[in-house]
């Protein structure tokens, strides 16, 4: 088995940044990705526009090019398959990683393919980029896996004047809620703690909260999901039980990135962020020679790595394991 500079896993935006790095820094590498190209991108809903300018979303010095002030999804989709093309990128979809072992001086990365085959990669680093939206922090509930309850928000058209419960409180459900009222739904939030959350967008915060006043939104605060059934979310309020109709149910609860592999690789986990254990300056971790980027550095609090940051840190990252194999 041939032994790379840098295996990279994921190809998301930090990624695809580490891979153009790689590619301009003369090192040998492989990007492995479970899914699709820049696939957490596919679990944003599908009309989303990001509130970020297309310049602050660029990678490897490539212009994202936009007719508009804020780019929308599929533009986003349409620049990273740009980007990969104009370098060129040497990626392997559709490879889900298994497990991390060292084999002496080197990583050596097990995945099988969506159709059954193994396949192995070997490099003397390994950068794992493998984001933190792809795994749903699951309620437990009875009801959870029917086929109108989701963990990511899709689009709001197929639920015009139907009823629709969201289940959450931080930005991601408060953005849903007023996408689905403005569509035309009849949107209820259940919340178990006593208000929103104070960490949703500045812009976004003040309009949910005065929709919830006026009463476009229905709000049910301090309460529970006990159980969904086909055709209501059932929920307990201080000791009391109601059922509230639901056409369709988001299970907005959270993400968070898969600590399995990193705990295999011998990563120590932070306890009160639930993310890897790294040297902020160069994303190594407590494993030499294996680093971390993107949105799973940051654990649970992956709300502080968005594309506009978690960008440079592939940069960043190959730029250490180049400087080593240049010594």
């Amino acid at each position: 088995m041939e032994t790379l500079d840098v295996v990279i896993v994921g190809a998301g935006p930090a990624g695809l940044a580490a891979a153009i790095a790689a590619t301009k820094a003369g090192l040998s590498y492989q990007v492995i990705e479970k899914g699709a190209l820049v696939n957490s991108l596919l679990h944003y809903p599908t009309e989303m526009v990001f509130f970020t300018t297309p310049e602050l979303m660029e990678i490897g010095g490539l212009p994202f090019v936009s007719p508009n002030d804020k780019p929308s999804r599929m533009e986003a989709l349409r620049y990273y398959r740009r980007a990969t093309d104009t370098y060129d990128l040497k990626i392997s979809f559709d490879q889900k990683v298994e497990q991390i072992s060292r084999a002496g001086d080197a990583f050596v990365v097990n995945a099988r393919h969506m159709h059954g085959a193994t396949s192995s990669w070997r490099g003397r680093s390994l950068v794992l980029a493998t984001g933190a939206y792809d795994f749903a922090n699951v309620m437990g509930v009875p009801g959870e896996d029917l086929p109108h309850v989701s963990h990511y928000y899709t689009a709001p058209h197929p639920f015009y004047r139907k009823q629709v419960v969201i289940v959450g409180g931080k930005n991601s459900a408060a953005e849903a809620a007023l996408d689905l009222y403005r569509a035309g739904a009849r949107v209820t939030i259940v919340h178990r703690r006593a208000g929103l959350g104070d960490s949703i967008k500045y812009w976004v915060k003040p309009d949910i909260e005065n929709r919830i006043k006026e009463g476009s939104v229905a709000a049910r605060f301090n309460t529970e999901v006990i159980e969904i059934t086909p055709t209501h979310v059932v929920v307990e309020q201080d000791g009391r039980r109601d059922e509230i109709p639901a056409d369709g149910v988001f299970l907005l609860t959270g993400y968070i990135s898969d600590n399995h592999l990193l705990r295999d690789a011998g990563i120590e986990i932070d306890p009160e962020t639930c993310g890897p254990r790294h040297n902020a300056e160069t994303y190594e971790t407590n494993v030499k020679g294996l680093y971390v980027i993107g949105a799973m550095v940051a654990g649970k609090a992956s709300g502080r790595i968005f594309i506009e940051n978690g960008r440079f840190h592939g940069e960043v990252a190959i730029r250490e394991i180049a400087s080593r194999s240049n010594r």
